[in-house]
């Protein structure tokens, strides 16, 4: 039996005695002495430990998570870049580099290119969807403007996109929003140039049609408004206290950046607009697809002669109060083009031909554009028979200059050669950032043109070299026009050749 002293020890102090003791101890439990007046103390022999958390709550089971929290979880699993870092960390990445340095780069380049997609995306994203032509619509048309457009591009889905452009517009009318707003107009021409897009031009042309019309009522009931006194002269109904408000109640900006419209400032933009619309109408009446070319022409007459009136009465009754400006000249150019080319596809060049000196004035010296307007005028003389002109007072009419004569056939062949050659000159003169590739192929039709008016001048040789330079110049560009204009130039000349040798 062991002494008292030693009983004072703990229990498991018991296992640390010798073994050359020898003393036996009982499976499962222990018996010691104590001092004089103590109580025997027993033990269990077995180490002692601590229950665990899941020995005590064996009985009780935890409520399950609810299928959001578990799809958030697995989401913040899923998206965790942790691994990533933690596999490209010092000796990691020296590791990873020894066993496959092939295939590390290769994860690192697409590893860089995932990354710099990712951040194009977000930045288109926010450039685009949450740009200014969207945020000044209200929420929900802004959203349905979205989509549409998602339909339209992104995503190509003609059912889901015309849905949504016809749902903007019912969400449009149902807030409130002014119909002859640039917003709310802009819808309409959004939509009907997607009709184009997807070769819908019968819709595309119903749509600018409806918009045209209404446009054209809105500004006749203003001018008999104003002919009828009730429009003072700050441009507001008489009447009232301050002019008409464009900005509709669900316009993210304040009024106090938004300059108030008065009616004739809505007049003007109103009636621009639709000079916009009716020229765009008359290109796509006459489109290929189309062909009709007489309702064509009278939507481009009115556009032209609609510009011409607002500036002479500009010009006689003073810009109103609030007006501002009319179109650009570019803006102005562009109508008479317009027109310009209708005249020329139906061959009625001594109408083509003024149109397209106006639209040379109003255009800027410096563009590529101006050179091929010169090379159309100088196509539209060329071609002009002596025996079909007008007399003078239809060509000072048309062209706004008094003719004494009527010119001949030489002399036109000369003014249109002169027009080339400027074309040909300003093409090539244009440089920096206002040159584009309309120069290039400008040079190569006006040597074509120069072609063309040498073999109607009789001069072959010329004929031949311009319709050469044009060859080798539209090759040089991958110019496929130009240099189809300019073999069957040289082929109408060995064709005249063989034909008058004997």
């Amino acid at each position: 039996m062991l002494s008292s002293r030693n009983s004072l020890l703990p229990a498991r102090c018991v296992h640390s005695i010798s073994l050359r003791q020898r003393i036996q101890f009982p499976a499962t439990r222990l018996v010691r002495a104590r001092a004089p007046n103590t109580k025997t103390t027993i033990c269990s022999s077995l180490p002692q430990r601590r229950p665990l958390s899941s020995e005590r709550d064996v009985n009780v089971s935890k409520p399950p998570l609810p299928p959001s929290k578990l799809l958030l979880r697995a989401l913040r699993q899923g998206l965790s870049f942790r691994p990533i870092a933690r596999a490209f960390r010092g000796q990691s990445l020296r590791s990873l580099f020894r066993q496959s340095p092939e295939e590390l780069v290769l994860a690192i380049i697409l590893l860089c290119a995932v990354a710099g997609i990712s951040v194009y995306v977000g930045y288109a994203y926010f450039n685009y969807f949450q740009s200014k032509q969207f945020t000044r619509f209200p929420p929900q048309i802004a959203k349905s403007l979205r989509r549409a457009l998602y339909y339209s591009n992104y995503a190509p889905d003609p059912q889901l996109a015309l849905k949504y452009y016809k749902l903007a517009l019912q969400q449009c009318a149902e807030a409130g929003l002014d119909p002859f707003s640039d917003e709310v107009m802009g819808v309409k021409i959004q939509l009907a140039a997607w009709f184009e897009k997807i070769g819908s031009y019968k819709n595309s042309i119903d749509v600018l049609d409806s918009l045209l019309r209404d446009c054209k009522k809105w500004v006749e009931v203003m001018e008999k408004s104003v002919r009828d006194g009730l429009v003072d002269k700050s441009g507001s109904l008489a009447g009232t206290s301050k002019p008409l408000d464009r900005t509709a109640e669900g316009d993210a900006e304040s009024e106090a950046d938004i300059k108030p419209e008065n009616l004739w400032a809505k007049r003007s933009r109103v009636l621009g607009k639709s000079i916009g619309i009716s020229v765009k109408l008359g290109e796509l009446l006459a489109d290929e697809h189309v062909l009709q070319g007489d309702s064509a022409g009278e939507h481009l007459v009115w556009a032209v002669e609609t510009v011409l009136k607002e500036l002479h009465r500009r010009q006689i009754e003073g810009v109103k109060e609030g007006e501002g400006d009319w179109m650009t000249p570019e803006q102005i150019g562009g109508a008479l083009e317009a027109l310009g080319n209708h005249y020329e596809a139906k061959s009625l060049y001594y109408l083509a031909a003024p149109l397209f000196l106006q639209a040379i004035t109003l255009s800027p010296p410096n563009s590529c554009h101006t050179a091929v307007l010169m090379n159309n005028l100088a196509i539209s003389l060329a071609q002009q028979p002596v025996n079909t002109l007008p007399d003078a007072g239809q060509i000072s009419q048309a062209a706004g200059s008094t003719v004494a004569s009527r010119p001949t056939r030489s002399s036109l062949l000369a003014s249109a050669r002169s027009w080339a050659l400027q074309a040909q000159a300003t093409a090539r003169k244009v440089q920096g950032e206002d040159r584009t590739e309309e120069c290039d192929e400008a040079c190569a039709v006006a040597l074509c043109s120069l072609g063309d008016i040498a073999a109607m001048a009789g001069d072959k040789e010329e004929a031949e070299r311009r319709f050469r330079e044009s060859l080798t110049l539209s090759q040089k560009i991958a110019f496929a026009p130009g240099a189809t204009q300019a073999q069957e130039g040289l082929q109408r000349l060995s064709t005249t050749s063989s034909q008058g040798s004997p």
